[in-house]
């Protein structure tokens, strides 16, 4: 039996291993395509603030991979063992199908205590440095936020549009100044410009050539009949203060990216909102590692049942299960701040929903 508990764990861990770096690099590939690739391209970001970026990314990434990955391996490792007969042949020799699926609980288990510490201390940690590395590069290196072709937003009061850019020098600016109802009060043209750091007093300095300035009416900003030319010049320079970037930049995380404490800590707030999403994201950074185990459960008589029938229909299932999971997750997430819905108990409602459906199915497939 030892041998056939050996085989058994092997065949899982390499099949749970390979699954879970399929989707991170999925996850992590995808996040760096959607977000990171745009800054390295356009914004002469360091190679190595996108290796920080992965490395930070990659905890978050595992919270999802390894129960999806784990669910995969089931189906995979079940689902093989039913199509070569080999589980017929164990139940002939006596071995019942708990038993069988011993070596399975030990891994889910080790499943479930990594995703728990993933959730309760890595992946809040890899948030919060992930938000100060690119508070760094705000800080550190202010003149990689400006791209070719494209708008700059993240300077309080003003809106950029450079057309190209080479290292320090820019061609064809419009810089948007920007009243307290964020419309354009005055837009300058300019058809070259460069940019020069001036750190100690947290500023950059845009000198900008052949430039001319517009002005917008302050009472109806969008009329653009009432625009009055400004004064046209050879050569000027544009102050732009970080101050207001930097506390931008330093503003209240995000909760996933709070740890127990200081959540536990936020539950003595006199706002009831904010203590029912502190609540809420408690329980599921507890709530969400459990679905390993809910996924162990269902996960066998779905790998069996789709094998013996010689159909798709378990993997169909399985990625259904996966879904339907991390759709009530995020619904209690959404609903954080809505105590009458009670989001805090909501997040373990799929735990308890699979774990009893996969009970039953797998009651059902050891009295086969």
């Amino acid at each position: 039996m030892k041998l056939i508990d050996r085989a058994i764990t092997r065949e899982l861990l390499v099949n749970v291993l390979f699954a879970i770096a399929v989707l991170s690099l999925v996850l992590v590939v995808g996040n760096i395509f959607r977000k990171l690739l745009p800054l390295l391209v356009n914004h002469d970001v360091p190679v190595e603030y996108l290796i920080s970026f992965i490395a930070y990314v990659l905890p978050f990434s595992l919270i999802f991979t390894i129960p999806w990955g784990l669910l995969t391996a089931i189906l995979l490792v079940f689902g093989r063992l039913s199509a070569d007969n080999e589980l017929i042949a164990l139940r002939s020799n006596g071995i019942s199908i708990t038993r069988i699926c011993l070596p399975l609980a030990v891994v889910a288990m080790v499943c479930t205590a990594i995703c728990l510490w993933l959730n309760v201390k890595v992946a809040p940690a890899a948030q919060e440095e992930l938000r100060s590395t690119i508070f760094d590069l705000a800080t550190r290196n202010p003149m990689a936020l400006f791209g070719s072709d494209q708008v700059i937003d993240q300077f309080p009061g003003r809106k950029i549009y450079v057309g190209k850019k080479h290292g320090n020098k820019l061609d064809n600016i419009i810089v948007f100044e920007m009243d307290e109802n964020s419309l354009p009060a005055r837009v300058i043209y300019a058809r070259t410009g460069n940019l020069e750091a001036d750190l100690p007093n947290r500023r950059i300095l845009m000198h900008l050539y052949q430039a001319r300035y517009q002005q917008r009416d302050a009472k109806d900003p969008l009329d653009l009949r009432k625009i009055r030319d400004g004064i046209r010049m050879e050569e000027g320079t544009l102050p732009i203060g970080l101050e207001e970037l930097y506390e931008k930049e330093k503003k209240k995380p995000s909760r996933s990216a709070l740890s127990i404490e200081q959540l536990l800590d936020q539950l003595k707030s006199e706002n009831q909102r904010e203590r029912s999403a502190s609540r809420t994201e408690i329980n599921k950074r507890f709530s969400f590692p459990f679905s390993c185990l809910a996924f162990a459960l269902v996960g066998v008589p779905l790998g069996v049942t789709a094998h013996r029938r010689e159909t798709l229909i378990g993997f169909a299932l399985g990625l259904i299960v996966a879904i339907a999971y991390f759709l009530f997750v995020i619904m209690g997430d959404t609903l954080r701040g809505n105590p009458a819905a009670h989001p805090e108990l909501l997040v373990w409602f799929p735990n308890v929903l699979f774990s009893v459906l996969g009970a039953i199915l797998f009651r059902r497939l050891a009295r086969q």
